[in-house]
This record gives structure tokens, sequence and C-alpha cells, in this order.
């Protein structure tokens, strides 16, 4: 069939592995330019971009802690997922926050830092990543992140969402009648009065 469709002798795939190698070793790819003029022969390039760099965006916001760069369908059309890459400084702590519009996948780049979560009632997990690690939050569940180690940490933050969304603690107690968050946890209101009205 294959010979057929692409009018080639049957001969052709006659070393096709028979199982898909997967990961396997391979020479370097060739010059980008030359193999970019070879898939835009007669039908042109494709209307839209499949790439997007990071490496040359600038940080959606920046703090003394850290920063974070937020790559969804609103600066990345073709993409069905959101992703924050969030750095934080030595110390650097990223405030307690949820999400409510999907789970979170964390791939930890490099550095060394604590995340905890927090459930329904009193139960809480905190752990420890570094380099490497893997972590996960289910959608709506406050968490934070906070840098133990002394040097940048690094995380990769992931979304089955074609946009970011996240809502602060800070945001949250802020926007809240005062006197019903002070209800619950008898902080003081002046205590609450003075939470910032917009992001840490």
């Amino acid at each position: 069939m294959l010979a057929k469709n692409l009018k080639v002798p049957a001969s052709t795939f006659d070393k096709v592995p028979k199982r898909a190698p997967y990961i396997f070793q391979t020479g370097l790819p060739g010059d980008l330019k030359l193999e970019q003029h070879q898939a835009a022969q007669v039908t042109g390039v494709a209307p839209r971009s499949f790439a997007f760099s990071t490496s040359q965006m600038k940080s959606n916001k920046v703090t003394p802690g850290g920063e974070v760069k937020i790559v969804d369908s609103k600066n990345f059309p073709v993409t069905p997922i959101a992703t924050a890459i969030v750095k934080l400084k030595p110390g650097g702590l990223r405030e307690l926050h949820w999400h409510p519009n999907a789970d979170e996948w964390q791939y930890y780049i490099s550095g060394k830092g604590r995340m905890g979560v927090f459930a329904v009632g009193t139960r809480t997990r905190t752990m420890a990543f570094q380099a490497g690690d893997v972590g996960y939050v289910l959608q709506s569940h406050p968490h934070y992140i906070e840098n133990t180690g002394d040097t940048d940490l690094v995380l990769l933050e992931m979304f089955a969402s074609d946009h970011y969304e996240d809502i602060s603690l800070a945001e949250w107690m802020s926007h809240t009648p005062h006197q019903l968050i002070d209800q619950h946890p008898h902080v003081s209101r002046k205590m609450i009065d003075a939470i910032p009205k917009t992001r840490w």
C-alpha cells in the first residue's frame, strides 16, 4: 500500500524496522535554511508558526523574589496548553495560589525548592524538589513554592488549558469583604486592609 501510495517499488520499504525505534542515535541535522526551503516547496510555508522562543520574550511579571514567563493561546495561538516558566531567587516565594481551570504539572529545571499543597480541611503535604523532579497539583488546590537553595530555582508549569489562570490567596482576601474574612481567622481588619490589592 505504501509503495502504491508513494509510487515507488515495494522493495523501498524492505529495511523499515518492525518496531518503532522511538529513541535512537543518528547524525546531526542539516542546514536549517535548506530544510525549511525543502519543506516549503510547492505548498509554501505553514501559515502559523509551531515554534515559540521563550528566550526572546520579556517576563510577564518581575518582583524582587523572581519572575515568570507565561505562554498560552494568547501569545502562541497554535497551542491548546498553557505553560509558565517560573524563576525564584534564593529565598524567593511563589505566593500561595491556586489554578481554577486545570491541574498543574511541574518539571524542576534547576535549583532546590519546597512546595506545600493544601487540600480539604487540614490536609497538607510539603515536599522537597530539585532539578529533574516532577510535581503535580490538583485543580483548585492552594499551593506555594519556595526556593530553599542558594541558586535560582527554575521550574516549568504545564496546564491542560489554552489559557493560564491563577488566583493568589492575598488577591482573593483583598477583594472579599474584609468583615467577612475577619469573622473566620480573626487576624484583625487592620491586617486584612493592608493586603495589597494587586499581585505581589
